[in-house]
């Protein structure tokens, strides 16, 4: 029944579309917004709501009726994961991507009574061309509720890697990071149309901005989180290439947010605007291609049908062109005297910022697409790893920190450095205290010291902000803090982080000077779901510590899958992390155990850069 109510929700929320778009182009012509389109609109959101809560339902009551639900759960499934479930596949989460779309729009129209009426109905029409397709994929490719008869009496099963608490918020916060650049999109196309790129608006879109922002800053910290702890590999960034996709809508968003502060100052980098507005979404759509063409091999793909790649590249296409014609034909370029800026000023640091950025946002792309390109066009493949992306992007990354050091000391419009002798200090201080570091690690020299010199002089000159301000600018030196804090601990965990690898019996001992890891024994647990051997291993370290750690071995009953859930003990100075694995047809178990500095302050870092939006989301207005 659940589902039944499900699927006709769908319907009648896809025909709520038609009747939104006529009643808009109806109402062009009037001189208020007509009542009947916000309440269609909220209709629209209700019905797939309801569509939303039927899948759910059928989740939690192990509806196997619905293909979906055999296909991605289990009657021992945890309840938790049932309702996680209902998003953690193909179909159940573009109806989240649907139900996100549908949520925003109504709440644009509640938030937007003070801007003109024809940019609102224009934003709503753009919106709904982006919410019918996805009605039409959903129903056409992807249906969530497709019928099985006769019923099984049970279910496939859920991915064990999926049965994992940050994966399960994972991913509708990281779909309210990507859905809300599509009202930033449709906002932009609305603007150029009406002629309304201006400083009224550049405030008005800033709150939506920030609102994707935060949100794709908190989901790429929480999938990120879960690699680390989930996948037994010990790391936070492994250059996958959906993680990529994650990664380069939110470099284009942080450039979008500058190039809006500086609209709202002054009519300048208008088509910046434009063209990033577009650009973000279109990454984001991207990344929905991506994950759901079977182009890619990760951990993080849902589905293996070219027919639902190609209907989401097409789509993407058509959007692209649209975008570009509305772009070329009603774009109205300001040519005025204020098009021209002082080259020492706050706006010329912010054209700089953008440029580092869309450097940045270029490497990525190009290491995330050209192996697909390549294997199109050649059937070679290849695989685009950290090296590529560390000598491209490192180099680049001592001048960027150091104008995010520079540029927030800079005025608008024109602008003298001041306190030239602080920042002259603070870089010799910051040298020395790089070079003094650097010369007792057994790393290159040169490169590493010039390196965590620019990120120290970022920390240290946003640091002194803090005290110096007295809290002025809140929002921005908390980005740049938090922003410094992250280069820095990454830098010191890549330098410290060591790694043994062996395989040891129960009752072995491993012992290689510092330390000794004692493999005492195992432990056998059935829980709800799974089946769980736990080891125990006493690791000895020189001066007398001990540390007992108990990494476990997961064999689910449904599917039939063996996964490796790591230990972690986490101190505010390093994590002590190890996984252990079996070696098959052996007495053997492959030990991994790592010691990471400075983890804990990777995910501080990034929670301080998503709060410093939080802050910025509040502010009534940017502070000077």
């Amino acid at each position: 029944m659940a589902s039944l109510i499900g699927y006709y929700s769908l319907i009648i929320g896809f025909s709520i579309s038609f009747l939104i778009i006529f009643f808009s182009i109806k109402n062009l012509s009037k001189s208020k917004l007509d009542n009947k389109i916000i309440f269609s609109v909220f209709f629209q959101f209700f019905f797939v709501s309801l569509s939303f809560l039927g899948l759910v339902q059928s989740f939690i009551t192990s509806d196997f009726s619905n293909e979906t639900v055999f296909n991605h759960s289990h009657t021992t499934v945890p309840t938790f994961y049932k309702i996680s479930g209902a998003w953690g596949n193909h179909e159940g989460s573009l109806l989240l991507w649907l139900l996100v779309l549908t949520l925003f729009i109504f709440l644009f129209l509640l938030r937007s009574n003070d801007q003109p009426k024809k940019y609102r109905i224009f934003t709503l029409l753009f919106q709904q061309i982006i919410i019918v397709g996805f009605f039409v994929f959903l129903i056409k490719t992807s249906s969530p509720f497709n019928y099985i008869f006769p019923i099984p009496k049970e279910g496939l099963g859920l991915n064990p890697i999926l049965q994992d608490p940050a994966l399960a918020i994972h991913p509708p916060i990281l779909y309210l990071g990507y859905v809300g650049s599509s009202i930033i999109f449709s906002s932009a196309l609305a603007a150029v149309v009406t002629n309304y790129i201006s400083s009224s608006w550049a405030r008005h879109i800033k709150k939506w901005i920030l609102t994707s922002w935060i949100f794709l800053t908190l989901g790429i910290l929480l999938g990120s989180i879960w690699a680390y702890y989930e996948l037994g590999w010990g790391g936070f960034w492994f250059w996958d290439p959906v993680e990529n996709v994650s990664l380069m809508p939110w470099l284009a968003l942080i450039t979008l947010l500058h190039c809006t502060l500086v609209l709202e100052k002054k009519q300048i980098l208008t088509s910046w605007v434009v063209i990033l507005s577009i650009a973000t979404f279109t990454l984001s759509m991207c990344g929905t291609f991506l994950v759901r063409s079977g182009i890619l091999n990760s951990v993080h793909t849902f589905a293996n049908d070219p027919e639902r790649g190609l209907f989401i590249l097409i789509f993407l296409f058509i959007l692209v062109f649209l975008s570009i014609f509305i772009f070329l034909f009603f774009y109205k370029s300001e040519k005025t005297t204020t098009n021209s800026f002082f080259w020492l000023s706050k706006e010329t640091s912010i054209l700089i910022n953008n440029w580092f950025m869309m450097y940045f946002l270029s490497v990525v792309l190009i290491g995330t697409t050209y192996p697909i390109f390549l294997e199109v066009l050649s059937s070679e493949k290849i695989s685009v790893g950290p090296p590529f992306y560390n000598k491209l992007i490192i180099p680049f990354l001592v001048p960027f920190l150091l104008a995010m050091a520079i540029g927030p000391k800079l005025k608008w419009i024109k602008s003298e450095l001041e306190n030239k002798l602080n920042l002259i200090l603070f870089l010799i201080i910051s040298l020395l205290l790089s070079t003094f570091i650097i010369r007792n690690l057994d790393i290159n020299f040169l490169i590493n010291t010039i390196l965590v010199t620019s990120a120290f002089y970022l920390f240290l000159i946003t640091l002194k902000d803090f005290f110096s301000k007295k809290f002025k600018n809140l929002s921005q030196n908390l980005a740049h803090f938090g922003f410094s804090l992250l280069i820095l601990s990454i830098l010191f965990n890549n330098f410290l982080s060591t790694e043994i690898i062996t395989n040891l019996k129960i009752n072995e001992t491993y012992e290689d000077g510092a330390l000794k890891i004692n493999f005492e024994g195992i432990e056998q647990k059935n829980e709800q779901n799974f089946k769980a051997i736990i080891g125990k291993f006493v690791i000895e370290h020189n001066g007398g510590q001990t540390d007992i750690m108990q990494p476990e071995l997961r064999i689910y009953n449904q599917p039939n899958i063996i996964t490796s859930e790591a230990d972690i003990k986490t101190t505010l100075y390093k994590d002590k992390f190890m996984t252990m694995n079996s070696v098959q047809n052996q007495e053997y178990f492959n030990i991994r155990y790592q010691v990471k500095p400075f983890m804990i302050w990777i995910w501080l870092s990034t929670f301080l850069i998503s709060l410093s939006g939080m802050i910025g989301f509040f502010k009534k207005r940017y502070e000077n």
